[in-house]
């Protein structure tokens, strides 16, 4: 059976809490350690059930912090690093743009430069894998898909941010043959999301029926994709992928915001046992935010055919799923919208340390 030590930075969060759940159970022979800052979207909550794993340990930390990322490595002696940690809302990196800088870009080359240093240039049987986003390669028109060769052209200090740590990875690749992987994914949806992001807010607000705030006419088109299909993804890019190599993940499922905002509102007034129509009510057309690209498309046809993924659900279905966990999951919400859930971290590891 083989073992194996991997570091997963960002595992609090909303994506980064279903890989580390997935390589826990999956995987009970590795050793799942989970490094978060724990900023406002990093969330312990997301974790409860497989906290208590034997193969599961939660460090606190910052990806900047290059003394503690060398203890960290120097203490796990990690085989590999799956690299989710960043900040990722486009609004923030409009209003406060060198703190994506910051974590985005030095945090990801304070990270490649910690392991390449650890793993003193013998590279054989580690892996480094990066998770960025599609909103690196810039806006499409009304046709056409990224593919893996797209040229970058991001258009907000947050995709530029993401770009740059992208070329980083690479650069690490050719210039030291770095054992590096990459994947490209578009928008994720699924449970323990952050209610800022659109499905979620639009959940919540739904929920006590306030303001429904859709950015211009509604006409950006954005590709979805479960978030369990992401992680599943993910799973078979780190074993299975070539090294160097990068992969568009994308659901094959675009949706107008205006479009999926309605589907969310009449899934909404079925299950609250409302008026059809009575959420939709809620809509507001809101100013459009600076450089908001018109549309995203993901061409997930080399993962699809090198590796063998593709999604396991339609998106109706899984928003609906999404939907059930919301309301089942109300005190998530309000942990979360309140900050309470930093009481969480507190009490079940300051207080013990």
């Amino acid at each position: 059976m083989t073992t194996s030590t991997i570091l997963i930075t960002g595992g609090a969060g909303f994506i980064g809490s279903h890989v580390v759940r997935l390589f826990v159970t999956k995987y009970p022979q590795y050793k799942i350690v989970n490094l978060d800052a724990l900023t406002y979207a990093g969330n312990l909550e997301n974790l409860k059930d497989i906290e208590a794993a034997p193969n599961y340990q939660f460090e606190k930390g910052d990806i900047t912090d290059e003394a503690a990322m060398q203890q960290l490595f120097a203490r796990y002696a990690f085989d590999g690093v799956i690299h989710l940690a960043a900040e990722s809302h486009v609004d923030r990196s409009i209003s406060d743009p060198l703190q994506f800088v910051k974590t985005n870009v030095l945090g990801t080359a304070n990270l490649l430069n910690v392991a390449r240093k650890a793993w003193a240039n013998a590279f054989s049987g580690k892996r480094f894998y990066h998770v960025s986003t599609d909103e690196v390669y810039g806006s499409l028109g009304e046709e056409g898909f990224f593919t893996e060769e797209t040229a970058y052209d991001p258009r907000s200090p947050y995709s530029a941010s993401k770009a740059a740590s992208d070329h980083f990875v690479m650069a690490y690749y050719h210039t030291y043959h770095f054992p590096v992987v990459m994947s490209n994914c578009s928008n994720n949806y699924g449970s323990h999301h952050f209610p800022e992001k659109l499905i979620p807010l639009m959940i919540n607000n739904i929920l006590h029926k306030k303001t429904l705030p859709v950015y211009g006419k509604g006409e950006n088109v954005r590709d979805w994709l479960w978030v369990e299909d992401h992680a599943k993804a993910i799973d078979l890019i780190y074993h299975t992928g070539k090294e160097g190599e990068k992969y568009n993940v994308g659901g094959f499922n675009e949706w107008k915001n205006i479009d999926l905002v309605h589907l969310l509102c009449s899934i909404m007034d079925k299950k609250l046992g409302r008026n059809e129509g009575e959420s939709a009510s809620l809509i507001s057309y809101v100013t459009d935010r600076p450089g908001h690209d018109l549309r995203y498309a993901i061409d997930a046809t080399k993962l699809t055919r090198e590796l063998g993924w593709k999604p396991s659900l339609q998106f109706e279905e899984g928003l609906e799923k999404t939907v059930d966990w919301y309301l089942n999951n109300k005190d998530w919400v309000e942990h979360v919208t309140s900050g309470d859930y930093k009481k969480y971290y507190q009490a079940q590891y300051e207080q013990k340390s």
